[in-house]
Parts: C-alpha cells; sequence; structure tokens
C-alpha cells in the first residue's frame, strides 16, 4: 500500500513507520518542520527516517501544503499519528484546541483523498480515554490530554462514516524500547546507568507497558487488515505486560542486570498518592498476534540503547 503517515518523529510513530516499510509499505510522512530544526531524540529519529521513507517538511496535518500534498497524491490508506500534546501532562491542558489542531480541515482532507482512492483510515487512541481497555470503573478519561484523544475519535467517525471510509482505531498503552522519551523506564534505566538506586513512587498502580517492537508488529498487521476490511469500523487494543508498576519495573531490573551487569538497585515506595485509577490495562495479548515475537530480542535492544546512546540521558 501507499500510505500516508502523521507523527512520524514520535517514538511509536517512528517504529511504526519502521515497520511499515520493512513489510513493504510505500510510506510519505508529512512532519511539521524542516529536518534540520528537530533535535535530540527527535532529529535522531528523523534521521533513521529520512532513510526509510518521504519526509515531506513544514506541512501539519489540515494545512496549506498539507491539502496540496493530497491533492497532488493518492494514497491507499491514511494513518493519522499526530497528536497535539503540548503539555499534555498538564491539568490545564486545552482538550478543544487539541481537537481542533487534531482534525483541522478533517471534511476536506477525507473527501480529497477519497476522491483519490483513500480506502481506509487507522487513528491512534490511548487506553487513558473514557471507555477503552479494562481497570478500575468507571473508566473515565485520565486528563484532558485524553479527553481531546477521544474528541478527535469522534470526530473521524463522523466523517469516516459520511464517506464510506473504514476507520480502524489504534489502542496504545505504555511502549517503551530504543528511541524512547524520558518516561519511566527512562528513569530507571539512566538512574542505574549513572550507578544510582531508582524509586518507583507509585508501584500499585496496575498499567501496561509494552515492547515498542511488539507493538509496531501488531500496527502494522492491523494496518492491513483495516485496508481489506468489509465493515465501517475495527478496533484493537493490544497489550503486554500487565501488571503493577513495581513488578514491572522488577522486571525491567532483571532484564537489564541480566544483560548489563549494571546494579539496579530499586526502591518501591510505599504509594500513598492515587489521584489515578488503580488500574488500566488493554485486552487482547499482543504475543497472541505475533506469536514468532522475539522476545529476548526485544530485551537486548532496549539494554543496548541504553548502554551505548548517550541521547537516551537527554530529554
Amino acid at each position: 500500500m501507499k500510505i500516508l503517515f502523521t507523527g512520524a518523529s514520535s517514538f511509536t510513530g517512528y517504529w511504526f513507520v519502521q515497520t511499515l516499510v520493512r513489510a513493504g509499505h510505500e510510506i510519505v510522512c508529512p512532519i511539521t518542520k524542516n529536518v534540520a530544526d528537530y533535535t535530540g531524540l527527535r532529529a535522531t529519529r528523523i534521521q533513521g527516517l529520512n532513510q526509510a521513507c518521504r519526509l515531506v517538511p513544514q506541512t501539519a496535518f489540515g494545512s496549506e501544503n498539507f491539502l496540496q500534498l493530497i491533492g497532488s497524491e493518492s494514497f491507499d490508506q491514511l494513518c493519522h499519528h499526530a497528536a497535539d500534546v503540548t503539555n499534555y501532562k498538564s491539568p490545564a491542558f486545552d482538550a478543544a484546541a487539541a481537537l481542533k489542531n487534531n482534525t483541522r480541515n478533517l471534511s476536506t482532507v477525507l473527501e480529497a483523498m477519497r476522491a483519490r482512492g483513500l480506502r481506509a483510515v487507522v487513528l491512534t487512541g490511548t487506553y487513558f480515554e473514557a471507555g477503552e481497555g479494562a481497570g478500575s470503573e468507571p473508566l473515565l478519561d485520565f486528563s484532558p490530554y485524553s479527553l481531546s484523544k477521544a474528541l478527535t475519535c469522534g470526530a473521524f467517525q463522523a466523517q469516516c462514516r459520511a464517506l464510506g471510509l473504514t476507520l480502524g482505531k489504534f489502542v496504545i498503552p505504555n511502549p517503551f524500547g530504543p528511541l524512547e522519551d524520558p518516561r519511566f523506564t527512562a528513569h530507571l534505566m539512566n538512574r542505574w546507568k549513572a550507578g544510582q538506586p531508582a524509586e518507583v513512587k507509585t508501584p500499585d498502580y496496575v498499567r501496561d507497558n509494552i515492547p515498542v517492537d511488539l507493538l509496531a508488529s501488531v500496527y502494522v498487521q492491523f494496518a492491513a487488515q483495516t485496508a481489506a476490511a468489509k465493515s465501517p469500523s475495527l478496533k484493537i487494543n493490544p497489550s503486554g505486560y500487565a501488571e503493577k508498576q513495581g513488578a514491572f519495573a522488577q522486571r525491567v531490573a532483571r532484564e537489564t542486570q541480566r544483560r548489563l551487569g549494571w546494579n539496579c538497585e530499586l526502591h518501591l515506595a510505599r504509594q500513598e498518592d492515587f489521584i489515578e485509577p488503580l488500574e488500566r490495562i488493554n485486552t487482547f495479548p499482543a504475543q497472541k498476534l505475533i506469536p514468532d515475537w522475539d522476545e529476548a530480542k526485544a530485551w537486548d535492544a532496549f539494554a543496548g540503547f541504553y548502554a551505548s546512546n548517550s541521547l537516551a540521558d537527554h530529554h
């Protein structure tokens, strides 16, 4: 397939594109900046993408440049992975503004692409959206950011239904792996790399952490299923290691110590902060979908990234 993929410079976007390319698809990636303007981990990802697919700079979703792109080329599928994530952890995150950015000129975009052969759309969601995954009831939105993702999905559902396009929703839990952003596993690894103990402040939360290469393999499979689907909508909620954050941190410590010989000292705090739901996980074991996935190889790559790549230390 020829796929238009947004959001390629993100951690998961990078892995999704690379895996789609290896599966034989032609990928065109509109990006919001010039290639030279990216820094840090995003610059590293962009450099890797530039060798694997065609990047179209200064082309945000729904912008004038984006409309020119889809008016001059035909695509079989749109994979809309980009989203407004500015200060996404803040309670002041503007969900309405994010919705506007995520869906700019949506009807125009989909109508123009359908006229040139578009068959299906794959939209990325998060298991932190209301009604997604499983866990502590009620399954409410975690944050204004997750609300913006849910609203974005609603807008896409309405437009795709009106235009007769198949919409596939790919619901992401917590991915981790090489070239990841500085979040939970990065905190653990960078502490251990510096020879310092790592603390988990919320060890009792049950979350769903998934190796990014496994997640990307499921994504590629789902994109193909969406393109071939006869039904108007599909959804998948791939699950990785669904367990307490304390248990997952211990898993990371074991796998890292085995490969790198680091001390990997870990302190699990007595959790007193329960402002988030106690449990939120995805529901379909990803390894059942990708039976030949090599778990040991994934941990080798994860450990190797932190052992050798200085960018892992930088935000």
